[in-house]
Parts: structure tokens; C-alpha cells; sequence
């Protein structure tokens, strides 16, 4: 019984050591590897709006994510304008670069530290997003992944 015991752990150990030889033979072969995430967010600005989601865009929105920056929260952040937008397409694409997704205690801990940075109370910064309803609209937000070709 315990020969055969130590056969079954023998083929086992056998099994995983291949498995991992042709994972790692297999990653070596693979052209692409994983490298930031990019969170994508769809705005449609409302008519005449244009002017007031823009300066707020170049005041709270860019001190915002520069204090992230600042933190190592973030890599980057842009805006995109959608040049030639069909119907249903957003005006404009808010783009935040980070090199992974946190934990949910992560993510609590960086809340709490924003919160005192900004001295907003969070039904405060919900008013203030409500606000801006006014002359636009959040549509669909995307998390993508960059696949960078190995070297």
C-alpha cells in the first residue's frame, strides 16, 4: 500500500513538473505580454456645455488625478476627443493609466487618504458629481489591458 501510495505522489509530482516545463516553454513562445491597465470612461457633453466641463475637466479633474499621480496610484491620465463621433458614440474619453488593479483594503485605504487630502466629506464630492449632470453624462466605463509584443 505505501509503494503504491508513493507512486501515485511520484506521478503527481512527475505531472506538475511537466505541466509547468511546457507552461514555461509555452510563455517563452507567446508574442504578447500583459502591461498596463487603461480605465476608459465615455463622457457626452450636453448641448452648451462644452465651456463649463471643460474648465472643470482643467481644475478639479486634473488636481485630482495629479495628487494620484503624486501617490503612485496612477501612471498617467488623458482625454480624448472623439473627433467624429457616430450616433450613440461619447464626446470624449477620460483615460487613467494604472500598472494593476488593487484590493478591495487598498482601494478603502487610498478612499480614506483622498478624502482627507480633498477635506471633502463624501456626500459633498456626490453633490458635486450630481452637479455635473447639468451639462454632461457618464456613460460606459472600459478596463483595458495594453499587450506589449515580448522582447
Amino acid at each position: 500500500m505505501l509503494k503504491k501510495m508513493k507512486n501515485v505522489v511520484f506521478a503527481l509530482v512527475l505531472g506538475m513538473m511537466a505541466t509547468m516545463i511546457v507552461s514555461d516553454v509555452f510563455a517563452d513562445d507567446w508574442p504578447l505580454v500583459g502591461g498596463d491597465y487603461w480605465e476608459v470612461t465615455g463622457v457626452t457633453i450636453k448641448d452648451g456645455g462644452d465651456l463649463k466641463y471643460a474648465s472643470w475637466l482643467a481644475t478639479e479633474w486634473k488636481k485630482n488625478l495629479e495628487f494620484a499621480q503624486s501617490k503612485g496610484w496612477i501612471k498617467g491620465h488623458m482625454i480624448f476627443a472623439n473627433v467624429y463621433p457616430r450616433e450613440g458614440e461619447p464626446d470624449l474619453y477620460l483615460v487613467r493609466i494604472i500598472e494593476s488593479v488593487v484590493s478591495a483594503a487598498e482601494g478603502e485605504k487610498r478612499s480614506d487618504e483622498y478624502q482627507e487630502w480633498s477635506k471633502k466629506t463624501y456626500a459633498q464630492m456626490d453633490s458635486e458629481s450630481g452637479n455635473r449632470a447639468e451639462y454632461r453624462e457618464v456613460g460606459g466605463t472600459s478596463l483595458l489591458q495594453e499587450l506589449n509584443f515580448r522582447k
